[in-house]
């Protein structure tokens, strides 16, 4: 049997061996192979994902991907012979395949992808046998056709591209319906060589930055991936990080150490400011100057907010009839020319000053640094079943939802953005959200 040496990162064998050697093994007459390649972002999914972590587990070879790899094996003294990304191992797999005589299938991606990928393997390896292609949008009772369609072809290697963690899942659960000799995820490889996404220059791929191409060809995609992304996964890396959560009370330690910090270190420091306001505020119209109201934390549990008032004192007597005009479509009323606010309410807003008290709420425990918005008891109870899982965690003072575009962004995606976050409790995530936010504030998108 053609074995492959390996190199341990983050628990998880990774093939340390050249193109060559790793296309033979993979490729080995007689033998049935899954591969997958393991990339930093696929350590960050698996971390959480315990489904993903365990189709990497199932998979023959784990093929390093990205510079990532190489920083996690220079912090262990080691490196890689190669960095075996997909897209400089597509050539020379479909090349190998066409001289061994082997037919390949292409499954995955959007409509037309597929087949402009197979298109373009086989103007680089003249002489390839295309066994089929196909788009990766199937509902599960059409799998089993797929898979049927897949073997009457004799496809001796079954290239998946449904993204990660779908594809690899996929394929752990269907590897043994698959005839093929080599089935491999490969991720956005279809979008590359059909030509429907641009590949980074060779100076960029030679320098280990390829990531930053794709995060400027498509950056709101991939601002999540590669900005907190990155960062979370070289802190993990530095600190040792094995496939699979901190324990979670010190996780939670960890977060709320960070949220003393920065809300003790947050309220010496803006004290001034909070006076200059609080004279703003009650010059322009009468009234306290701070805002107190009850909301729905952690578990449901109540507890008073701190906020900068900008609106006019009557203005809870006013929502309902305003309702009508919210710009957010879901539960949350949200309306951009709330005649509610006032001058100095809005300069607040616009640049997130209002929220500054709720700094009390997170140094008395209510409230973290990071989080889901704090949401009203009427909200709460209309809540459908998906959205109590934000309750799961303790409201912030930014998020997710606010660094990506705040009162722009509807309610199931607000919801969906807080889920995901409640499900990663990961430090080094709020550290990068901590971060964002300063961006999002002088940006100012969906802030009224």
């Amino acid at each position: 049997m053609n074995t492959l040496e390996n190199t341990r990162i983050c628990a998880l064998d990774l093939v340390n061996a050249t193109t060559d050697r790793a296309i033979n093994a993979m490729l080995e007459p007689g033998a049935r192979r899954t591969a997958a390649f393991v990339n930093a972002h696929c350590l960050n999914v698996a971390a959480r994902d315990p489904i993903y972590r365990w189709a990497l587990a199932r998979a023959d070879y784990l093929l390093p991907d990205g510079a990532g790899m190489q920083l996690a094996a220079r912090m262990r003294g080691t490196q890689f012979i190669e960095n075996l990304n997909g897209t400089d191992l597509f050539t020379p797999l479909c090349r190998a395949a066409s001289e061994r005589g082997l037919s390949i299938y292409f499954l995955g991606s959007a409509e037309g992808v597929a087949r402009g990928a197979a298109d373009k393997a086989e103007e680089l390896a003249p002489g390839l046998a295309i066994a089929g292609a196909r788009n990766g949008y199937f509902v599960g009772q059409e799998e089993d056709q797929v898979i049927a369609d897949i073997n009457a072809t004799g496809a001796r290697i079954v290239l998946v591209a449904m993204g990660v963690p779908k594809q690899d899942i996929w394929i752990a659960r269907n590897r043994h319906r698959l005839n093929a000799d080599l089935v491999l995820g490969v991720g956005a490889q279809f979008d590359f060589w059909s030509g429907r996404v641009p590949r980074a220059p060779a100076f960029m791929r030679k320098a280990g930055l390829e990531w930053l191409m794709r995060l400027a060809v498509e950056p709101r995609r991939m601002a999540r991936r590669y900005l907190v992304g990155n960062f979370e996964f070289v802190l993990g890396a530095l600190l040792g990080r094995k496939v699979g959560h901190l324990p979670e009370d010190a996780g939670m330690k960890g977060k709320r150490l960070l949220d003393l910090a920065v809300s003790s270190a947050g309220i010496v420091a803006l004290a001034p400011l909070f006076g200059l306001i609080a004279a703003a505020i009650r010059l322009e119209s009468p009234g306290p100057a701070l805002f107190r109201q009850t909301r729905v934390g952690q578990d449901g549990k109540t507890f008073t907010i701190f906020k900068f008032r900008s609106m006019y004192r009557d203005a809870e007597a006013r929502r309902a009839a305003l309702l009508a005009q919210s710009d957010r479509p879901g539960i949350c009323f949200k309306a951009k020319n709330d005649p509610r606010v006032t001058q100095v309410g809005r300069l607040l807003r616009r640049f997130s000053l209002d929220e500054l008290p709720q700094l009390f709420n997170v140094w008395l425990g209510d409230m973290a640094i990071v989080g889901p918005r704090p949401a009203l008891r009427q909200e709460v109870d209309a809540y459908p079943t998906s959205a109590r899982r934000r309750l799961a965690a303790k409201p912030g003072l930014t998020g997710l939802w606010q660094v990506g575009g705040r009162a722009e962004i509807g309610f199931d995606k607000m919801v969906e953005m807080d889920t995901a976050h409640v499900g990663a409790r990961s430090i080094f995530l709020d550290i990068a959200i901590i971060a964002l936010t300063v961006r999002a504030v002088i940006g100012g998108r969906g802030a009224y």
